[in-house]
């Protein structure tokens, strides 16, 4: 199927396995498996930080196109429940180049439809245990926790009740989906569609946004539904429309939930440890941590960095643009988790989705933002784009100058190459991005993503604040149209990469 996951628990003591690994590591004699080989990324990470696991596997396509000829990835999961970090994935390398033989059971018949524990005899590993959980009631156990269930069955339910339009997109969100928004929260069964996971996602690309979600966001422009929301291939990632198909941008999002984070008992418990968001995150979340006096942290792309601030203690609610929001009730972005805490909001606030995103710009102002895909771009051109731009960005006449579009001009303040010192351990993460930030705080990102299916994907961002009331209702892409334009003209993009525009606007 499209996602497969094992968090391990171990016996401690330590082995060496001369001819294997020419290594010390932890002998593994028990696999916890999701009924049907079914578990979502999210719930892998409370799996494992609920059984003290020492890790987990997870094999997915995440967000790209499944299937026989589709994308399969292997990632590792350590102890915390989080993406393992480099320091870790690097050994791992390092460690299968001196591999020199494995050994399989084609013998050992596993039935991952039963529920319960299945004991074999393996050598080595006597006894070696395989146990098949329930893959969605830990995780609904956790949100139990988490949120106000019985605010949110009567929402969904209760007598004013809202309509919602639930695409899980023949990923593996889709029992998670059924089991705990329809079945316990009472929204009817047809509010959710396409509920089972499917090994090719029905042939689709998983990818909650506006161009492969159109099927959501053409239905919720009927006018029928209140809330509508799409989560990718392992359930990690989400998208949030209002009704008539207002969209939600991811950065707009994360802030809208900082901002309201108290309609989530969960943050009333804990309290609010600190904010944080990806470098090419719009600079939304920002405005809200000085409004409301919280430490707010900017990361590189990549859910391991919030987790390290995470546990550390100083870190509650994080997300990225990339249709990523989550918080430190596990070690994942969450999808579901952010619908639900969008739900609460409506909850507590008796608005539209709609309403309550326009009087958040009423008061902490607007980042206008977009983001550019050029997806499958022949890697030496990216690359040759990429490296001419940072030659001409660091040449020391490009800080201060004036760049212009139409009837608009920007002043260069910063142009650099980002680089992130982590404040728990101090490691270094260099090269994690090209930054134009002009002296009115408007912001170009260029950077190369390595989470696309072949090729090399070029992602542009454009991020601008606007805190004129007149203004702030305004089309993004109308807003930041002349930045676009400077921004294709400087990097010569469509030049250099032989495009005619991109494959995806966020």
């Amino acid at each position: 199927m499209g996602h497969f996951a094992l968090p391990f628990t171990a016996d401690l003591q330590l082995q060496v396995v001369a001819g294997f690994f020419h290594d010390v590591f932890l002998m593994i004699n028990h696999l916890v498996i999701g009924q049907n080989g079914i578990m979502s990324t999210p719930a892998v990470s409370c799996v494992i930080r609920k059984i003290k696991a020492v890790g987990g596997i997870i094999l997915t396509a995440s967000h790209n196109p499944g299937g026989p000829n589709g994308d399969f990835g292997i990632k590792y999961n350590i102890s915390s429940g989080g993406p393992a970090p480099e320091g870790i994935t690097n050994k791992i390398f390092e460690i299968s180049k001196g591999l020199q033989e494995y050994h399989i059971c084609p013998d050992m018949k596993v039935d991952l439809s039963k529920i319960g524990k299945q004991t074999f005899e393996v050598d080595t590993f006597k006894p070696f245990t395989v146990e098949i959980v329930d893959s969605v009631e830990a995780y609904a156990e956790m949100l139990r926790g988490i949120f106000d269930f019985a605010a949110l069955k009567e929402l969904l339910s209760g007598a004013k009740h809202i309509n919602v339009r639930l695409d899980a997109m023949h990923g593996v969100v889709g029992p998670y989906v059924k089991k705990i928004v329809c079945e316990e929260l009472g929204s009817p069964a047809n509010s959710a569609v396409n509920c089972v996971p499917q090994e090719d996602f029905g042939g689709h690309h998983p990818d909650p946004n506006l161009t492969y979600a159109a099927d959501l966001v053409n239905t919720m422009k009927g006018g029928e539904y209140d809330f509508g929301a799409a989560f990718d291939g392992d359930g990690d990632r989400n998208m949030v429309l209002g009704k008539h198909g207002f969209f939600v941008n991811p950065s707009d999002s994360v802030a809208v939930i900082a901002a309201n984070i108290t309609s989530i008992p969960y943050f009333k418990k804990t309290g609010v440890k600190g904010l944080a968001r990806s470098m090419p995150t719009s600079g939304a979340l920002d405005n809200v941590a000085k409004a409301l006096q919280m430490q707010l942290y900017e990361t590189p792309t990549g859910w391991k960095f919030f987790g390290n601030l995470m546990d550390a203690g100083k870190l509650s609610l994080c997300g990225e643009e990339s249709f990523g929001t989550g918080s430190d009730h596990i070690r994942e972005k969450d999808g579901l988790w952010a619908v639900l805490a969008w739900l609460s909001i409506l909850a507590t606030r008796k608005q539209s989705v709609e309403e309550i995103m326009k009087d958040h710009w009423q008061k902490f102002g607007r980042n206008f933002f977009t983001r550019y895909d050029y997806e499958e771009v022949d890697s030496d051109a990216a690359n040759k784009m990429i490296k001419d731009l940072e030659t001409a960005m660091f040449d020391p006449s490009f800080k201060g100058k004036k760049l212009s579009s139409g009837d608009k001009t920007y002043e260069v303040a910063i142009a650099d190459n980002f680089a992130y010192t982590d404040p728990v351990d101090a490691s270094v993460s260099k090269n994690q991005g090209l930054r134009i930030i002009f002296s009115d705080g408007s912001r170009i990102i260029f950077r190369l993503s390595g989470t696309g299916s072949a090729g090399a994907t070029v992602r542009l961002y454009i991020d601008s604040y606007e805190k004129d009331p007149t203004k702030i209702y305004q089309d993004p892409q109308v807003m930041l149209a002349p930045l676009v334009d400077i921004a294709l003209k400087i990097s010569q993009l469509h030049e250099k990469t032989g495009r005619t525009g991109p494959t995806v606007i966020t």
